[in-house]
């Protein structure tokens, strides 16, 4: 089997998390500065057997698209021009930063390591690929 692989698209920054081989556990990857993230993919491409990506669907609480869902869209578009074979789909990412926060929390990081909005995205890449995975399972 081949690595899934969770975006959470960002304006800034873009968190990136990935599955094992096997599908089963989604680890963190990394924060990627948004201007770069295609630099990232096309790396990371190369080297890793991706499966699919999931991009977090950004939605508000009445389920109506947020105004982050046209860079999304847009960057989804280019993802699939630029690799047409890649299986590309979305994954609802409400409260993924709040869960993030709490993930620290729990975590027992200090105060100003939970200010690291780099860590929160890719916290957030994890929880919108680990959800993922769960409602595949179901």
């Amino acid at each position: 089997m081949s690595r899934l692989l969770a975006i959470d698209y960002g304006k800034k920054r873009t968190g990136i998390a990935v599955s094992d081989p096997l599908q089963i556990i989604a680890n963190g990857l990394t924060t990627v500065e948004t201007a770069k993230i295609f630099d990232f993919l096309k790396s990371y491409l190369a080297k890793e057997e991706v499966e699919k990506v999931i991009i977090g669907l950004p939605r508000q609480m009445n389920n109506e698209a947020s105004e982050n869902l046209p860079r999304i869209e847009q960057f989804a578009d280019q993802l699939r021009k630029l690799y047409p074979n890649l299986d590309i789909g979305y994954f609802d990412e409400r409260f993924t930063s709040k869960m993030a926060q709490q993930t620290m929390i729990d975590g027992g990081l200090k105060k100003k390591d939970r200010r690291n909005k780099a860590l929160i995205d890719e916290i957030s890449a994890t929880i919108i690929l680990q959800g993922y995975m769960e409602s595949r399972r179901k």
